[in-house]
């Protein structure tokens, strides 16, 4: 199954998880294991290749070849075997579960996904702070293992997004700079992909496939998101709240933000658009 940086990210945000084990595992060189195959997996995981190479494979179909850079994801309720190759095969594996398994959208989450993951220092770290706080048996340690898994995936998933957009993930960093930087400014389709001498059909496709959102849309619940922060203050009018968003119409504004935020600007701060 192959879902999106995106989705899984939006699955994460949405689906509370229950942590369990963290192991370092190290395999025989040219060995299969089978454990898994006749007794399905009981967890979900997060496998991270360290050392050697490994092929998984899962329901006896699909196959995944895993050495440092690749990492797994899923796997809940299937049957496993792991054939490792001639150097042996070391990894790193979180159990997890949905902890409403009939939740709705959880399937990304305990489906099997292959996704980019450099063995960088900061990540490396991650992966031993994790097995430190688990060891530790207190709530502050709990809290800090969920922590930790949640900033280990978030550079998994960000490792990804740049392998999948090798090509355009710096200019549409640069991009996403400029918007905030600039987002209180008339900006358009056509400025933005003119700063890139790009047709701005293009520039958008691959600013969404990046982003998740396309430019213009990106731009807007940036501004949404910053007048949000403006309101809930209760220091100013939606008027001046509009205007330092880059909106001159405060009734134009107030619908975008109801559209965006799903409650208008004046209920929000007790306030009539002035």
């Amino acid at each position: 199954m192959k879902v999106s940086y995106e989705r899984l990210a939006d699955r994460f945000v949405q689906v509370p998880l229950a942590l369990d084990g963290v192991y370092r595992t190290r395999l025989d060189a040219n060995q299969v294991y089978r454990g898994h195959s006749r007794s399905p997996t009981r967890h979900c995981a997060l496998i991270i290749a360290l050392q050697g190479r490994a092929t998984f494979t899962f329901n006896s179909t699909d196959h995944y070849e895993l050495f440092p850079g690749k990492a797994l994801l899923g796997g809940y309720r299937m049957q496993l075997d792991i054939e490792v190759g001639n150097a042996g095969f070391e990894y790193c594996l979180i159990h997890y579960l949905p902890r409403n398994l009939k939740q709705s959208g959880i399937e990304p989450l305990i489906e099997v996904n292959e996704l980019c993951c450099p063995l960088e220092p900061p990540l490396m770290q991650k992966i031993e702070r994790l097995q430190t706080v688990t060891s530790a048996a207190n709530s502050m340690s709990s809290f800090a293992k969920q922590t930790v898994f949640y900033e280990l995936v978030n550079d998994i998933l960000q490792a990804e997004r740049q392998s999948q957009n090798r090509d355009s993930h710096t200019f549409i960093e640069e991009t996403i700079t400029y918007i905030h930087a600039n987002y209180a400014s008339p900006l358009t389709l056509s400025l933005l992909a003119g700063r890139y001498d790009m047709k701005p059909k293009y520039f958008s496709y691959l600013f969404q496939k990046f982003a998740g959102a396309g430019p213009i849309d990106y731009l807007i619940q940036y501004r949404m998101n910053k007048a949000y922060e403006l309101l809930m203050t209760g220091q100013f009018t939606i008027k001046n709240v509009a205007q330092s968003v880059g909106y001159a119409d405060a009734y134009y504004f107030s619908r975008l933000f109801k559209k965006y935020k799903g409650v208008s600007p004046s209920r929000l701060s007790g306030q009539e658009t002035k």
